[in-house]
């Protein structure tokens, strides 16, 4: 079980850096991160490079027993390369460019960028590949995060022989934005541009496919600088961290270009519920590499500096939120960053070693944790037990939040719900791709999956005839892979399966909304009763089973939760966006009738039950003591136990009774 955070060593006098050593060692630390914002520090100017302090102290971690995961440093290129080479800079909408100061200023696709982020890696790389304290090489760091779309002229140059490699000729470009609308035909590639600042609305197949080049100009980015160390011949594993459910950089195709998965989490302490974003981030890790453990690479020890308000973590907080992490499948717990900065944009945001020093509670948290990560045994990784999926596609993401719909809908809050309603049940979710395997599942959950394609459409109606459980949702299979309509109305490729035809989408006015309009639409049957919001489709069943209808308002009557056999399994279909007791309800409804159990029952809502293999992890977020019912041998008590109380952020990990 790996434990530190990113050291910064730059950033200090050179006489502090035993006294780190000697605060790590007292920590627990085993290892850190190094060298993710050295560019300047390393490559002073264009041909001076100065790799004797990072030898130094490389070396002084190494005789410590603190292993490094080590950084290629191109993250935030220094002010003489860009001095130097302004054409490396990226820029916005309007064609601005973002200058040096801050960080991530560095267009992806840039020429310029990536042959002086060649040499630096190449450098690095060559200097450090078989150094015995270098156990992980850390590419570049958070790819997109600040700057999540580039439209400079290297964005232009590469978007242009991105779509001529993806399609061949600037017809079948054409055909598949559909540019005859508003006369936006183009004659050449030469004539098409990134998607800057317009009039009015943009070509939703050109927004839709500049979304898709954001994601692989980045991915060459980490392709380039991973080639570079294993050309070097270095044997460790080559990650990079990413960012929970990020938009702009598609995961789900970066993750087998990574030898091990890390992940930054940052929930916010004053959220009550902040917890079910961390379980979210650990069930997504876990799923992006299926029997893999991952990293837990940066969270806070404390406050963090770039919210409006930055809440402290209550007490317990820091290991009830690393022991989650740990029971959702990591193998590692970090935090940005060990020593917290004396100068700069986030000299508020908290370390492990805080600027006040030893006598704070976050440093005593900091310690105890460190002791007990140090006493859990090996731990498996991920065996493949949950029970449920829930599907969260990239490019679906990117297509229905497009402008111009039937109604402004969050993907990522819509998929969120209906995990949010598993969690607060109990249920254990891998979270996949359309694509992926479903054989192992009883239930799959398919949120709005407005753009689908005709392999993810067959692998939803091969995992009902092979017996699986199927919730499809409003919005759903309405165009291609092109963002475009598919001839024969909506649903056309899940219409059979799911026994209903969908006529249109009811926009409803949001939640919340000013002005007059309906915001709701309730929805009734035998053990439903809910409100609905966004959309209340206008469908007619086939030969599918009603359960539930709306009641009131222009869909009066008509299907709003149907069913139909299809196979050996059961496809479900929800015309509506429902409220958390809706998407509770139906998911009860689901998981009765696959069959799933809670992975404990009776517990209260604050209180999380995970499993990993064997051991069972339970984690009290409420503001109560709470007891639980578990039999079995407590690891960290090393007890046997019939029932445990967590305190306020306790948590226990129990090998239970067979």
């Amino acid at each position: 079980m790996h434990y530190g955070g990113d050291y910064n060593p730059e950033q200090w006098p050179e006489e502090v850096w035993p006294e780190d050593i000697a605060r790590m060692q007292e920590a627990g630390v085993t290892m850190v991160s190094l060298g993710i914002f050295s560019w300047a520090r390393i490559q002073p100017s264009e041909h001076e490079f100065d790799f004797d302090w990072l030898d130094r102290i490389i070396g002084l971690l190494h005789d410590g027993g603190i292993a490094v995961d080590l950084a290629t440093a191109t993250a935030s290129p220094p002010p003489w390369a860009t001095v130097a080479y302004p054409e490396m800079l990226a820029a916005d909408e309007n064609g601005t460019p973002y200058w040096h100061g801050s960080r991530q200023h560095y267009a992806p696709s840039s020429p310029a960028y990536r042959r002086i982020a060649t040499e630096l890696v190449t450098r690095i790389a060559g200097r450090y590949a078989d150094h015995p304290a270098v156990v992980l090489w850390h590419v570049n760091n958070e790819y997109g995060c600040h700057l999540n779309v580039d439209y400079s002229d290297a964005a232009r140059d590469a978007f242009r022989g991105w779509l001529e490699k993806r399609y061949g000729s600037v017809d079948a470009l054409n055909e598949a934005w559909g540019t005859m609308f508003w006369s936006q035909r183009y004659g050449s590639f030469a004539e098409v541009f990134p998607p800057r600042r317009a009039p009015y609305s943009h070509n939703p197949g050109q927004l839709l496919d500049y979304r898709r080049f954001t994601s692989d100009m980045l991915l060459e980015c980490y392709r380039m600088e991973r080639d570079i160390i294993r050309a070097a011949g270095a044997t460790q594993p080559v990650t990079t961290n990413f960012m929970g459910a990020f938009k702009s950089v598609n995961y789900a195709e970066w993750a087998p270009e990574l030898d091990v998965i890390s992940d930054d989490l940052y929930p916010d302490p004053n959220d009550p519920e902040g917890f079910r974003e961390g379980a979210f981030h650990g069930d997504l890790m876990r799923s992006l590499k299926p029997g893999t453990p991952w990293l837990l690479m940066e969270q806070a020890s404390n406050a963090v500096n770039w919210r409006p308000s930055n809440a402290p973590k209550a007490p317990g907080q820091l290991a009830a939120q690393s022991m989650q992490a740990v029971a959702r499948g990591a193998d590692g717990v970090l935090f940005f960053q060990w020593r917290q900065s004396r100068a700069g944009a986030e000299k508020f945001h908290s370390g492990m070693l805080p600027h006040a020093g030893t006598q704070t509670r976050t440093w005593r948290e900091v310690v105890a944790l460190g002791e007990e990560l140090g006493r859990l045994p090996d731990l498996p990784a991920d065996d493949g037990s949950a029970r449920v999926a829930l599907l969260l596609d990239w490019e679906n993401w990117w297509a229905i939040e497009n402008p111009d719909h039937p109604t402004s809908l969050d993907y990522l809050s819509l998929v969120r719900g209906w995990y949010d309603a598993a969690h607060r049940l109990h249920v254990q979710v891998d979270i996949l791709p359309p694509t992926a395997e479903l054989t192992q599942y009883d239930v799959v959950l398919a949120p709005h999956l407005y753009l689908l394609t005709g392999e993810a459409a067959g692998n939803l109606t091969a995992f009902v005839e092979q017996g699986g459980h199927l919730l499809v949702t409003a919005f759903s299979d309405v165009v291609d892979g092109n963002d475009r309509f598919r001839s024969g109305g909506f649903g056309t490729q899940v219409r059979d399966l799911l026994g209903i035809v969908v006529e249109d989408f009811g926009a409803l006015v949001a939640p919340g909304s000013a002005g007059p309009g309906q915001q709701h639409a309730r929805v009734t049957g035998d053990g439903f009763g809910f409100a609905g919001s966004f959309l209340a489709e206008e469908a007619h069943a086939v030969d599918a089973a009603v359960l539930a209808t709306f009641d009131g308002g222009r869909q009066h009557g008509r299907p709003a939760l149907t069913s139909r056999r299809h196979g050996a399994g059961t496809a479900y279909y929800l015309a509506t966006v429902p409220d958390d007791d809706g998407a509770r309800q139906v998911l009860e409804h689901l998981f009765a009738a696959a069959e799933v159990p809670p992975v404990l029952a009776g517990l209260p809502p604050m209180v999380e039950a995970v499993r990993r293999g064997p051991l069972l992890t339970v984690i009290n977020h409420g503001a109560e003591p709470v007891r639980v019912d578990v039999q079995g041998r407590d690891v960290l008590a090393d007890a046997v136990v019939r029932d445990v109380t967590l305190e306020p952020f306790g948590y226990a990990l129990i090998l239970p009774d067979r």
